[in-house]
């Protein structure tokens, strides 16, 4: 199923934010294959058809990381101005041990600090919104 437009005339996607025990956030660098290619980001992707939010969440982390994760609660909204995406920031629990690249979206996954994350030259715009809006959230 491909990401729907959503009555606001938007295309609404979820990004998600796992922390280790060290307080390090895992990003992934995107494959060349996708939109923003090997730029550094939260995972995530499009909300698909009628799912809900934390079901998208539950769904992009297993495509993109074979992951399996528990969405505890959406911190962050940003709506694009300059094109028609809503973006809904979310904190999950990563249940996964091991995590598996999917090769067609990620290039490569990395676990940094909320200070690495903003300061990373090849991160995507906004994310250091998005971390604050962790910190802020998470205490």
């Amino acid at each position: 199923m491909a990401p729907t437009i959503q009555p606001d005339g938007h295309l609404h996607s979820v990004i998600v934010a796992c922390q280790n025990q060290d307080g390090h956030w895992l990003l992934i660098r995107r494959s060349a294959n996708v939109p923003g290619p090997l730029r550094v980001c939260f995972p995530g992707g499009g909300i698909d058809g009628e799912e809900t939010q934390a079901e998208a969440v539950v769904r992009e982390m297993s495509e993109e990381l074979a992951a399996d994760v528990l969405p505890v609660r959406c911190v962050w909204r940003h709506r694009f101005e300059e094109r028609a995406i809503t973006l809904w920031g979310w904190f999950a629990e990563l249940h996964s041990v091991v995590l598996v690249p999917n090769p067609e979206e990620v290039d490569e996954i990395l676990w940094l600090t909320a200070d690495e994350v903003i300061n990373h030259p090849d991160v995507l715009p906004h994310t250091d919104g998005f971390i604050r809006a962790l910190q802020q959230a998470l205490g």
